[in-house]
């Protein structure tokens, strides 16, 4: 089983940049699933990012295109969020997620990923 472990949150100002990880205990196989949801005070969970583990597919969530780039390295079992040009409205807990497969159209749904970390807190504020 793999457990995914997040760090990297923190209080920023607008404007400013952050960079989530997600590590990864275990194996992790060339097709599975990673991604990004987050969740605001008050509001669902929402995805973010997403991407397969071997580079060959990723997306992102309307409000993330532009100033987030999902990435991953191999090596450290690790992937992760680069956030650009925060605004207040990206406070949220910030959760990685892990899925088995790639299927067309439906990388955004919380049901397609098996696993999930604690979270990371990301405040936006001045």
């Amino acid at each position: 089983q793999v457990q995914l472990a997040e760090s990297g949150g923190g209080l920023v100002q607008p404007g400013g940049s952050l960079r989530l990880s997600c590590v990864a205990s275990g194996r992790i196989s060339s097709n599975w699933v990673m991604g990004w949801f987050r969740q605001a005070p008050g509001k669902e969970r929402e995805f973010v990012a997403t991407t397969r583990w071997n580079g060959a597919s990723s997306k992102y969530a309307d409000p993330a295109k532009g100033r987030f780039t999902i990435s991953r390295d191999i090596a450290k079992n690790t992937m992760y969020l680069q956030m650009n040009s925060l605004k207040p409205e990206d406070t949220a807990i910030y959760y990685c997620a892990m899925g088995t497969r790639w299927v067309v159209g439906r990388m955004s749904l919380e049901r397609e990923y098996d696993e999930w970390g604690q979270g990371t807190q990301v405040t936006v504020s001045s």
